[in-house]
C-alpha cells in the first residue's frame, strides 16, 4: 500500500476499534490509540477484560460492539496466530481496513 492510501485511508474513517489495547500507559496499543484520539478519531477498546480505556467503554470483542456503531478501521496488537480470527470479525462488521501492528 501506498502512502497516499494510507492517508487517504486516515482522512476518511474516523472510527478505530483497537483490538488488543493495553490500560497500561507505557504499552504501544495504548500510546497508538491516545495519538489517534488526540487527533480526532473515535477508538474503541477491544481486549478481554476491563471496563473503560481512554474514556471508552472496552468491548470483548468486535462482536460484541453494537451493531449501530460503524467500525471503519480494525487495529490488531495481537500475535501474529491471533490476528486470522480477528480478520474475519472485522469481515464481517464490514469494516474498511485492517491495520496489523
Amino acid at each position: 500500500m501506498k502512502d497516499e492510501d494510507v492517508k487517504n485511508i486516515l482522512s476518511t474513517y474516523k472510527t478505530v476499534a483497537v483490538v488488543g489495547i493495553s490500560p497500561k500507559e507505557d504499552r504501544p496499543s495504548y500510546r497508538v490509540a491516545s495519538y489517534l484520539q488526540s487527533k480526532g478519531y473515535r477508538i474503541i477498546p477491544v481486549r478481554p477484560d476491563g471496563e473503560a480505556i481512554l474514556g471508552e467503554r472496552v468491548f470483548h470483542s468486535l462482536t460484541e460492539i453494537p451493531e449501530e456503531i460503524e467500525i471503519d478501521i480494525v487495529d490488531i496488537f495481537r500475535r501474529s496466530e491471533d490476528v486470522p480470527p480477528v480478520v474475519d470479525e472485522a469481515i464481517r462488521r464490514g469494516a474498511k481496513a485492517v491495520w496489523m501492528q
